[in-house]
């Protein structure tokens, strides 16, 4: 029953910022990390951020000093910062998380994504 909902994305003129939002909903028992992938039409799908439960993050380099990632254990929800938006950023991202159900067994869930556009 566990759920990944995502919001935030929406058009943007290049230079722009946008905050994506992940919710993980359902019977669960922790979280070890959350994250967001972007998945580009003619490219491979990219782990574009993570952040752990312990807090350490982790950015695929050509967004690193752009997006920042964060989180909110209370709401069980993740948060990605987007700013100085490129074109090339245009795709739709997708909240990942790997989580237990079960205690001590992780499991990786996806969301359905949200679209983000940047403008030139």
């Amino acid at each position: 029953q566990v759920q990944l909902v995502e919001s935030g994305g929406g058009l943007v003129q290049a230079g722009g910022a946008l905050r994506l939002s992940c919710a993980a909903s359902g019977n669960i028992f922790s979280i070890n990390a959350m994250g967001w992938y972007r998945q580009t039409p003619g490219k491979q799908r990219e782990l574009v951020a993570t952040i752990t439960s312990g807090g350490s993050t982790h950015y695929i380099e050509s967004v690193k000093g752009r997006f920042t990632i964060s989180r909110d254990n209370a709401k069980n929800t993740v948060y990605l910062q987007m700013n100085s938006l490129k074109p090339e950023d245009t795709t739709i991202y997708y909240c990942y998380s790997n989580l237990e159900v079960v205690r001590g067994r992780g499991n990786d869930y996806w969301g359905q994504g949200t679209q983000v556009t940047v403008s030139s």
